[in-house]
This record gives C-alpha cells, structure tokens and sequence, in this order.
C-alpha cells in the first residue's frame, strides 16, 4: 500500500487518554473514526487486523469441527418472547429494537435465540450430536457506559459459538474442549488469558467463565491462581453458595491463594443446560425413542475487543510518552514500512515491486517528507519493521529496525526481502543480532 493513497495527515499526537492512550491516537490520526458514542468506522490497518484475528479464530476452531454459519442480524421479537428474554432484555435497556409495520425487530446483542430454532427440525437425533455452530458478525447492545473505545461499543464484531449434546456429561465435554480451543486461539493472536468464574446472570445455565486478559487497563478485579490459570470475579463472591459454587464448579477451595489482578474482559463462555431448550420446546428423540431437551454452551469473544487490547498492549514509548504502536506479527497486515530519502526514491519503488511480486503486503512511503516524520508516521500505524534507505546507507543496502525495542540491523536489499517472506510464513521475529 501507498502512504499517499491513504488521506492520512501528518498529526502532532497531544492529551492522550492516559487509560486508552493507543485507542486515541487511532482517534486522533484517523484510523477508526467516532460516528457516535460507541459508534466506529475502521481505516484500512485496524479493519485489516480485525480480519486477521478473525482468520485465527476460524482456523482454530474449525479445527475442533465447528460449523461455520450466520445468524440474521434483525430478528423478530416472537423469538425472544418464545424464550422469555424479550421483557427483561428491553427492562435492562440492552437491545436495541426497530417497529416497522411488518412487526417489531431486534437488533441482535446475541444469538441463543436464533440458533435454537435453526436447528430444530435440523438436528433431530441423538445420532447427530454433539455438534456446535459458530458465526462472527456485528451485534448491538446499548451499553450505558462506553468508555474504552472499542472495548465497550454499541455495534461490536462477536464470535459466538452454540453447541448441542444429548446430556450434561456431553455438555461439558463439550464446554472443556471450547475452552480448550480458546486458550489455543489467543495464544496465537498474542494474549494470554485466564478463565474466570463468573455469574451466569441473564444468560442461565449451569456455570460460566469469563476469558479475560491480565492488563492494567482492565475493568474488573479478578482473583487468579498463577500455577491453575484459574480466576475468579470478585462479583462471585456475593453468591449466597459462594463457596459451594466454586468448589463444585472451579475447584476452588481455598481463595486466600489466589492473587488480585486487574483484567479486561474478551470473552464468556456457559454451559447453559437446558434452559433454552426447554422455555423454547426444541427437543430431540433419544435412543429410546423419546423427546429430550438439548444441552446446549454458548461461546462468545468480543472480535473488536480484542482488537481494542491489542492495540493497549503493543503501545511504544518514547521519554514516557505514547508514539504508537508495534503489531504483534500474528496479525499485522504490512510487515514492513519503506522508507527513503528522495534521492533513492527509485530503489525503494524497485523493492516494494519485489514485495508485491511475492505477495507480501508492505507499505511504501511515497509523500515527500524528511526520514524523521516517516519513521514517526510508522509508528503511529503500528507496522513492526521499518526499511530505511538514506544518507547513510550504501547503495543495494538497506536498515532494518524493529519498532517494538528499536533494534536495527543493516542487510543488502534481496536478504531483507528474503527474511521479510520467512518472517510471514512462520509468524516468528526476525533475529536482529
């Protein structure tokens, strides 16, 4: 991509939120833009990363063997009243409705509803489970308090997945092998997560887990076991069966070993039983021929949460202030920003053909600018390396600095070319040493 193609300024960064300091210079510079409170347009590197992290969750949890699929985004309310959220979601003032002639809609905050009756009829017998149905897609839910940017919007991208089984040993085979499936995902994504006993709130069911991330922005106190990976939300504690709850459900027995933690919150994910099976009469016809409920889990990760948290946790100071950002390799979607003066403006074009020509996305400088104000602008985009070609270096040269700890390295043209593609199929830093 061309920087000259992109509309971006240059921008004097200044009062930064000292909460959220990478999500405002993505406000500040243009990159996501506030249309209303919680309300968000994405330039093109945000937009791209959220599809990274998209791609990263699909791999992985296709190959648990979920099924990818896609809910409508307005539906009817009869759905909810079936299953008797309707009344309490509007008291909480969560959903967002439209009356229209043709009946009342609603704004989807989640989709229990609609996937319970997309599989009946579809999923009849007990020969057929377990199965889980997944989808990524915008949900609405009109958040109070939408402070954080993208952590807390009222249009949010949610990866939700549902699955089915024939009894509650099944259910929670099931929920392990998601939960599973979850630490596996944002490992590669580049979060480390904890699972968190939470209260099933409006959701039912038998037990739920908040996924959160460890981080000083965080919203929530959580108590975490180190050696267990095990949390629990404070809130927990004001169960009546507090105690009992945690044993029986967590295996936690003795909380004065765990440890206080700020953590922001990515994801939930319950066993909900047959709580919606049964309000909603979906059943199937067992080995001896009778109708049963479902057990179903519900799975959730805020997508443009986790793009939010990313951004926090790859931010780059310099003299104690906020510059930018350095992407995780995992998801960037230019590995490389290049830079020249305008004497070797040629050789830089010939060495963003070679990247185009190996279908390895890079970004080229090509407005007139001192080497200063680009590398400044590199950062502010997040790309993780930077090639400069400039007085002081030779001819077929080129500079290599990693943004993340400003570690440089000077290589001929061709070998940077050839470690940038390595760096892409393995997903590994490159060695600056």
């Amino acid at each position: 991509m061309r920087t000259s193609k992109m509309g971006m300024k240059n921008i004097k960064l200044s009062n930064l939120d000292e909460m959220y300091p990478a999500q405002d210079i993505l406000m500040q510079t243009g990159q996501i833009k506030q249309y209303g409170s919680g309300v968000y347009a994405y330039d093109n590197i945000p937009l791209k990363v959220l599809d990274n992290i998209e791609e990263i969750i699909k791999k992985n949890f296709n190959k648990a063997d979920y099924i990818e699929v896609q809910m409508p985004i307005i539906q009817l309310d009869e759905i909810w009243k079936r299953s008797g959220r309707y009344d309490q979601y509007l008291e909480e003032g969560v959903t967002m409705i439209s009356k229209t002639d043709k009946g009342t809609y609603c704004l989807a905050p989640t989709a229990e509803e609609a996937i319970t009756v997309f599989v009946e009829n579809r999923i009849t017998s007990h020969k057929q489970m377990p199965v889980g149905y997944y989808q990524i897609g915008p949900k609405f839910r009109n958040e109070i308090r939408n402070r954080g940017y993208l952590l807390r919007g009222k249009e949010f991208l949610m990866f939700d997945l549902y699955t089915f089984d024939k009894d509650e040993k099944s259910m929670i085979e099931n929920y392990n092998k998601v939960k599973e499936t979850y630490f596996k995902t944002f490992k590669e994504i580049g979060l480390d997560i904890v699972a968190v006993a939470a209260d099933n709130g409006a959701m039912g069911g038998k037990n739920s887990e908040e996924i959160m991330a460890l981080s000083k922005i965080g919203e929530d106190t959580i108590l975490y076991d180190e050696q267990t990976n095990q949390g629990l939300n404070v809130e927990v504690l004001e169960k009546e069966d507090a105690e009992n709850y945690l044993k029986e459900n967590y295996n936690i027995e003795n909380i004065k070993n765990l440890k206080e933690e700020k953590a922001c919150e990515l994801g939930h994910i319950f066993a909900l039983g047959t709580k919606y099976s049964d309000s909603m009469d979906i059943k199937y016809i067992d080995d001896q021929n009778n109708r049963k409920p479902f057990y179903m889990g519900c799975y959730g990760i805020g997508v443009s949460r986790v793009l939010g948290l990313i951004y926090e946790n790859n931010v780059i100071k310099e003299n104690g202030n906020a510059v930018g950002y350095s992407l995780p390799i995992s998801v960037t979607p230019y590995y490389l920003y290049i830079i020249s003066n305008d004497k070797k403006m040629d050789v830089a074009e010939e060495t963003y053909n070679k990247f185009l020509d190996r279908d390895i996305e890079v970004i080229i400088d090509d407005v007139k600018g001192s080497i200063g104000e680009k590398i400044r602008k590199a950062k502010i985009l997040g790309i993780p390396y930077i090639a400069i070609m400039g007085n002081n270096t030779e001819d077929g040269f080129v500079e290599i600095e990693r943004t993340k700890d400003g570690a440089k390295k000077t290589m001929r043209i061709d070998e940077m070319v050839d470690i940038i593609e390595n760096m892409k199929n393995t997903k590994k830093d490159i060695n600056l040493e």
